[in-house]
């Protein structure tokens, strides 16, 4: 049994702890999105350390159709805030690079700079980055590398999606936001769908090992292998002198 309450108190005082052991009086910068994970990120360190030592920074890239959740979760929360549009920095690199990126490199892009704006963002304000990733998306690689799977702490890397979605009720977020369907934003499809199987399929299989369709276990257990180098320290080279 999952005892959200529990999990939600001792990840406060997780966070408590990591500030004080890496960051006493710092603040946290989180990106919010205005999805599950950066919402429940966004509360539990507000909780752990009072709301005016978290900063969100809502990053939209040009429009951002959903931008109106983003701005539902600062002001639930009570939150300082800033807004950054990052398209003219997408752009730039973009048109700066002498050749066309491949349709992964532009995935992923946006990702990593925005990452690139929060270290920006908490260099100047004192603070420390926290990462929103899950369990379950980082299981099957559903990050980018540099971009979404960085962070100086990571309160959620642990808990899959219905974990996370239970300490955020737990939490008082609204349920907008709780049960918000994630998508790529730029194929239309929920990222359920560009996965091919639901993340209920996938934290049953990851917390029991069962999993009814055999062609989904055998996508996930392919994610999964492929996908590990995301989730290890860089390799280096030690000459052992």
């Amino acid at each position: 049994m999952f005892d959200a309450r529990k999990v939600k108190d001792e990840c406060v005082q997780w966070i408590r702890d990591f500030f004080r052991d890496n960051g006493r009086g710092c603040n946290v910068v989180v990106g919010i999105s205005g999805g599950k994970d950066s919402s429940t990120v966004a509360a539990l360190c507000a909780e752990a350390l009072g709301k005016d030592r978290v900063i969100g920074v809502l990053m939209p890239n040009g429009v951002q159709s959903d931008i109106a959740a983003a701005e539902l979760l600062v002001s639930h929360l009570g939150i300082p805030h800033y807004v950054v549009n990052i398209k003219d920095a997408v752009d730039g690199v973009k048109n700066g690079i002498p050749f066309p990126l491949t349709k992964q490199s532009t995935v992923n892009l946006p990702a990593r700079i925005r990452m690139a704006t929060l270290y920006a963002v908490s260099q100047s304000h004192n603070g420390r980055v926290a990462n929103t990733c899950n369990l379950s998306e980082d299981w099957v690689g559903y990050s980018t590398r540099y971009g979404d799977a960085a962070g100086d702490f990571s309160p959620c890397s642990h808990l899959t999606v219905q974990e996370v979605k239970a300490v955020a009720r737990v939490l008082g977020l609204p349920e907008t936001l709780v049960e918000k369907v994630p998508t790529d934003g730029l194929s239309g499809k929920t990222d359920e769908e560009n996965l091919g199987f639901t993340y209920e399929e996938l934290d049953r299989y990851i917390r029991t090992g069962v999993i009814d369709d055999p062609a989904k276990k055998e996508r996930i257990d392919r994610l999964h292998a492929a996908n590990l180098f995301k989730l290890r320290l860089m390799p280096s080279f030690d000459p052992k002198l």
